[in-house]
């Protein structure tokens, strides 16, 4: 069952919006996102917190200016997903502008997440004096260890949650360290080393490293910092929603990296009209390609280059990658679901799933699919070397994850040899023997956590959208504004009359629709069963391109036949 609720709008702040001459639509949509006045809306550079706030961050300045007057080797060690590949990006260009001397390894999923002992091993021929961590290196205790060994020092920059026991690194910048008090504790990756380049320049600046010359821009990276922020899925506060539009900023004036354009360009997107769904849904799938069936390093190599040709080749490879995915990821879920039809999914709170033939690389998106189609948290498992197997896996909102595999750890010692991760998405490892232990021991953990309230799929609609705002010119300035995780885009309800319905694409539905007194074209994706003449419907504004014509179109989300119960 699911029920459709609508956001509550504080009419205080929407008034308060509406004096300051927001748009009245926008100050109705800002209000029931918990914004209380415009100024909160301000997205310029200057608003951005202050680096110092950030835990550590000016001590691994000053550490990075150390390394770099002492010409010392450095090594950016990177993550697999489109996070990883931008931070690694941010961090190689920054430090070169700085003059450092640097360079970068990102491990296979093969090798497994972050820095690894296995990875000291493999960097130390290479002679670093210094390991950077880039959107990994919180739990990487044993390495760092290893590489101190070596007299190697590492500086952690992250941002997943902490364990019990945090690494001996030389220093440590993660807004979720103990401690910390930098008030963005979602921000991605990206935006960590983001933030560490910032307060390294000003080191430097300090030391009078630019005189003469002009100082490295970096608000030139901002491109890449918010790829990596909307990839990552990261909740957009305030903080997170500047690094984005000011990258969005960037990307529509056209000043942005080669890989950027050629990515815009592999994906027929117009950089003129970029938004977050780009980020998201064009951009990000293609660089996280290479990390899911190929290497990273194809994918930074992309982010990395200033050869205009290069970055359009490595974009097409990129491109028939992420094609190669869809394939995989089509017959594993096939796979999966026909396995689902012998079980009673709604008699169990959690899905734990396992296949010999998976891809390790493609498991997250099969576990967030059958998530979003079933509604329970969801755990899939690929095999990862002759006893082991790995799984990822991806939660409904009520259910932290991290903290369901925290407790099933505690419960069940030893059973779960890895794990780590978000409220919403995490990684984990297991013995092959021991997955209808573990399947037992996370339903009863997921049973235990989950609110009865949290079982039922809810649907948050901003509620009805008046007639004279449903045109073109409204699809335009919403598609202009920064939407995402925690500060979801428009989703509106209203009651729709079906006037013309024809499939499309073999498994898309194509509507001619009414509302009120306006009619508009719309769509319904993956569904390929007729509609009843009249529905409620959940609807985001979209623009259809056609021939070069732009024209209104309704993307449903969700319906429901008048009359039905909500």
């Amino acid at each position: 069952m699911s029920r459709i609720v609508t956001r509550p709008v504080p009419l205080a702040a929407e008034a308060m919006l509406r004096q300051a001459g927001v748009h009245p639509v926008l100050a109705r949509l800002y209000a029931a996102r918990g914004v209380k006045k415009a100024e909160e809306l301000g997205y310029g550079f200057e608003a951005l917190l202050p680096p110092p706030g950030l835990r550590d961050c000016e001590a691994a300045a000053v550490l990075l200016a150390d390394y770099i007057a002492q010409n010392k080797r450095l090594l950016v060690i990177a993550d697999f997903d489109c996070d990883g590949a931008t931070a690694c990006a941010v961090a190689v260009r920054a430090l070169r502008a700085f003059g450092a001397t640097v360079d970068y390894f990102v491990p296979s999923r093969e090798m497994g997440y972050g820095l690894t002992a296995k990875v000291v091993d493999m960097v130390a021929p290479l002679k670093p004096d210094l390991l950077i961590t880039v959107d990994n290196g919180i739990a990487a205790v044993e390495a760092v260890e290893s590489a101190r060994a070596r007299g190697i020092a590492t500086l952690v920059t992250d941002h997943h949650l902490p364990g019990e026991t945090l690494p001996l690194a030389a220093c440590i910048v993660n807004p979720n360290q103990p401690q910390c008090g930098f008030e963005s504790k979602c921000i991605a990756g990206v935006g960590v080393v983001f933030y560490v380049m910032l307060a390294l320049r000003s080191e430097l600046r300090r030391r009078g490293r630019f005189e003469g010359k002009q100082e490295p821009n970096l608000a030139a990276l901002l491109d890449l910092v918010a790829l990596g922020t909307v990839a990552d899925v990261v909740k957009l506060d305030r903080n997170n929603r500047i690094l984005v539009s000011q990258g969005l900023k960037r990307i529509r004036s056209g000043r942005m990296h080669a890989g950027i354009a050629a990515l815009f360009a592999i994906a027929g997107r117009d950089p003129q009209r970029a938004c977050a769904f780009d980020f998201g849904f064009a951009l990000a799938p293609r660089i996280n390609a290479a990390g899911r069936l190929a290497d990273m390093h194809l994918g930074i190599e992309c982010l990395i280059t200033d050869d205009t040709a290069r970055a359009f080749n490595i974009a097409q490879q990129l491109d028939a990658l992420n094609r190669e995915r869809r394939t995989v990821e089509a017959q594993m879920q096939a796979e999966a679901e026909a396995f689902l039809a012998d079980i009673d999914v709604a008699a169990s709170c959690s899905l734990t799933l396992h296949d010999g033939r998976w891809h390790p690389g493609v498991i997250g998106i099969l576990a967030g699919r059958l998530k979003d189609r079933h509604h329970v948290p969801v755990i899939t498992l690929a095999p990862s070397g002759e006893d082991e197997l790995r799984g990822s896996g991806r939660s409904i909102a009520g259910l932290h994850l991290r903290d369901a595999l925290d407790r099933v750890d505690k419960r069940e010692p030893g059973l779960i040899l890895r794990f780590g991760g978000h409220a919403a998405a995490a990684g984990l490892s297991l013995r092959k023997s021991d997955v209808d232990r573990f399947r037992t021991a996370f339903e009863q953990a997921v049973n235990d956590m989950l609110e009865p309230a949290a079982r039922q799929r809810r649907w948050e609609s901003d509620g009805a959208l008046e007639a004279g705002y449903l045109n073109l010119d409204m699809a335009r300035m919403l598609q202009e504004e920064i939407w995402g995780q925690g500060f979801p885009a428009p989703l509106f309800c209203d009651e729709l009359r079906i006037e013309q319905q024809r499939i499309v694409g073999e498994k898309h539905l194509r509507l001619r629709v009414s509302a009120a007194d306006r009619r508009c074209e719309a769509i319904l994706f993956q569904h390929d069963q007729p509609l009843p003449e009249k529905i409620r419907a959940l609807y985001r504004l979209d623009i259809n391109e056609y021939m070069g014509s732009q024209s209104l179109q309704l993307t449903l989300e969700h319906w429901e036949e008048i009359g039905e119960e909500i």
